[in-house]
């Protein structure tokens, strides 16, 4: 992609970055803790801010600045409808045929309970993020697509008042301002946020609380001593009396039976340079979070001034030069916007996310040591509610088991963490969009 698509000034930082950029916030590091919390995302935030508003001594170790990470660089799109989502569109998820549906409705439900849980924090925790529930679109990528989502549309009524349902092609302006889909699905229980000034405000509460927060502080290892663990870092070894890790897609070597369970990936999203508001806000008219059905899917959203489209994807799914990758997505977008031909981009970025073998979000624990990973691609409302049932599930203080927590955890043989797979997969992925679309054709 050549720099004439670039507005001058472009950058390869996070449009969310402007209004919340990452803190180094370098508390002095102490000899023990309660509960040592490994990642400063918005899964460990929210264990820490738990913790903390019930009396517990918290400690946060982040190994970059607090707000490098995924969690200020996702889209900002707030659903619990994804739970168990495999890369085949419109058909009956695998967690659906490998566990049943009854199990699968007690997962929706849990997916249902992230929404809420995230809402009752912004309200509670007086959280400035510019959350809207303002409802999601799914673009159906072909009619086949269309048809298999009425199945989904049941299942997530059934499961609680996700308020979902189908809208055919006819009728499909009402939501998008193209033809590009062949109908869609809407799901009202959905919203959109500020990411980054959500974790910011994650941020704040737990200084308030009092909770230790430790930035470029990596963790270098986790061992046993007595009834708690020492937590080795790179400023000095921290005695504790319980450990989470909550590191998702930037989890590392030293937690090595996790690692082996997570597919690190890359998301891109690219920001548009500003129009004016009546203009894109006419794309997207009801202002709902967007996807589509494609296995490389697309997600995309406009800025919350409604001067600017966001637009994401998988683009690649390993790390890679997010100006490079801006080319396919900008592509991708006049695809689904012909009418913003010339709009120029004013940021391109990406970020790690992680992805787990069944499809599932998972929190529980490994030789004692509490996890929580696995958002696939959909962490803003999981991550929130998996980091506070683990709080609560430390403090004896839960109503009834989170239905994510001590799901069987599986890997693959001789997989150590290194997905070298992914450029396959991919490939793959995108050749079975590109004939099913010439089929629909």
């Amino acid at each position: 992609m050549t720099d004439e698509f670039f507005t001058e000034d472009s950058k390869v930082t996070p449009f969310w970055w402007e209004a919340a950029p990452p803190r180094l916030i370098n508390d002095p590091i102490p000899d023990s803790a309660d509960v040592a919390v490994v990642g400063g995302g918005y899964a460990g935030l929210s264990t820490a801010l738990e913790l903390a508003r019930n009396g517990a001594d918290v400690l946060v170790l982040e190994a970059e600045a607090f707000g490098h990470g995924a969690s200020s660089r996702n889209g900002g799109g707030v659903s619990g409808t994804n739970v168990g989502k495999g890369p085949t569109a419109g058909a009956t998820s695998p967690v659906e045929r490998a566990l049943g549906k009854e199990r699968m409705r007690q997962l929706l439900v849990g997916g249902a309970e992230s929404m809420a849980n995230l809402e009752n924090m912004i309200e509670r925790e007086n959280l400035d993020c510019h959350y809207v529930r303002c409802g999601r679109f799914v673009g159906a990528y072909t009619p086949a697509h269309y048809d298999g989502m009425a199945a989904k549309v049941a299942q997530l009524n059934a499961a609680g008042d996700a308020g979902a349902a189908l809208l055919p092609r006819a009728e499909q302006r009402r939501e998008i301002a193209t033809d590009f889909y062949f109908g869609g699905m809407t799901v009202d229980r959905a919203g959109s946020v500020h990411p980054a000034m959500l974790q910011m405000g994650l941020l704040a509460r737990c200084q308030e609380r009092g909770v230790t927060l430790c930035a470029n502080t990596p963790m270098q290892g986790i061992s046993r001593e007595g009834d708690g663990f020492l937590v080795a870092t790179s400023a000095g070894v921290i005695k504790a009396r319980e450990v989470v890790v909550g590191t998702n897609g930037y989890t590392g070597k030293a937690t090595p039976w996790l690692r082996r369970r997570l597919i690190p990936a890359a998301s891109y999203i690219i920001a548009t340079e500003e129009r004016p508001e009546e203009e894109i806000r006419a794309l997207i008219p009801n202002n709902r979070t967007m996807a589509d059905s494609k296995r490389v899917l697309n997600y995309y959203r406009l800025s919350p001034d409604g001067r600017r489209v966001l637009f994401g994807g998988r683009a690649r799914l390993s790390q890679g030069d997010p100006r490079a990758c801006a080319g396919i997505l900008q592509r991708q977008l006049l695809d689904v916007f012909p009418q913003l031909a010339g709009i120029r981009i004013s940021h391109a970025w990406t970020g790690g996310i992680a992805f787990t073998f069944d499809f599932l979000p998972h929190m529980g624990r490994r030789k004692g040591v509490h996890y929580m990973a696995g958002c696939n691609g959909a962490g803003v409302a999981m991550m929130t509610y998996l980091g506070t049932q683990t709080a609560l599930k430390i403090l004896d203080k839960a109503n009834r088991p989170c239905p994510f927590d001590e799901l069987p955890f599986p890997s693959q043989p001789f997989y150590t963490g290194q997905p070298w797979f992914l450029p396959i997969v991919s490939s793959y992925y995108a050749l079975r969009d590109r004939i099913d679309r010439a089929r629909a054709a």
